[in-house]
């Protein structure tokens, strides 16, 4: 007997392709082109081709650490998108409008019976957007949520990212995405719409 699939049965199955094939054809191969150097060195150059040695991993770093917060906004973005339909498709007409990343999130949750605290999804999805609105606002509340959720992404020790003004730093300024975190992000987007596929052959574990 065939099965009969309803457009929104079949969405988180489209939302966990989409996110995974943007990662690997856009975020992964733009991530793996640019240079990153683990320290950069400061101090007075002893010659002109070390100072533009210098200068340009500077560059090199400055440039790895912009790709990085812009895919996470992008991908914020994307999953953020893909919550709200699945929201739109899965709620009664008359039910409340939802709104926020983290209502969407909890009630689309709900909805399918994913464990959030499983495998960390909830919190690294919850990181992902609170991050992806530093980059995009820069000082405010979600950097002040972001420092206290997820220090690790700041590091007054870091030795591989110089200010390009001087003076004090701003936080959102020194804050530090890296491939890592990336692919923690994207591993949470896909567990959770895997959690959330209810057709034969839902994939739960990522190869992410």
């Amino acid at each position: 007997m065939a099965i009969v699939m309803t457009p929104a049965e079949q969405l988180p199955r489209i939302f966990q392709a989409n996110l995974s094939r943007f990662f690997d054809r856009v975020i992964w191969p733009g991530m793996d082109a640019l240079t990153a150097h683990p320290t950069l060195a400061t101090g007075e150059a002893q010659s002109l081709e070390q100072f533009l040695d210098r200068a340009a991993a500077q560059v090199d770093n400055y440039t790895a650490n912009e790709a990085a917060k812009s895919f996470v906004l992008t991908m914020a973005a994307i999953f953020e998108r893909q919550l709200s339909i699945w929201a739109r498709a899965k709620r009664p007409d008359d039910a409340p409008m939802l709104r926020g990343f983290k209502e969407q999130l909890l009630a689309c949750a709900e909805i399918a019976e994913v464990d959030l605290g499983s495998d960390n999804v909830g919190p690294d999805l919850l990181e992902m957007f609170v991050a992806a609105n530093v980059v995009r606002h820069g000082e405010g509340p979600a950097c002040e949520k972001l420092r206290a959720i997820a220090p690790a992404l700041w590091s007054n020790e870091a030795g591989d990212y110089l200010d390009l003004l001087p003076g004090p730093t701003l936080p959102s300024e020194h804050l530090r995405l890296r491939p890592a975190d990336l692919i923690r992000y994207v591993r949470a987007g896909t567990r959770f719409w895997g959690q959330c596929d209810p057709l034969p052959g839902a994939v739960t574990e990522p190869p992410h």
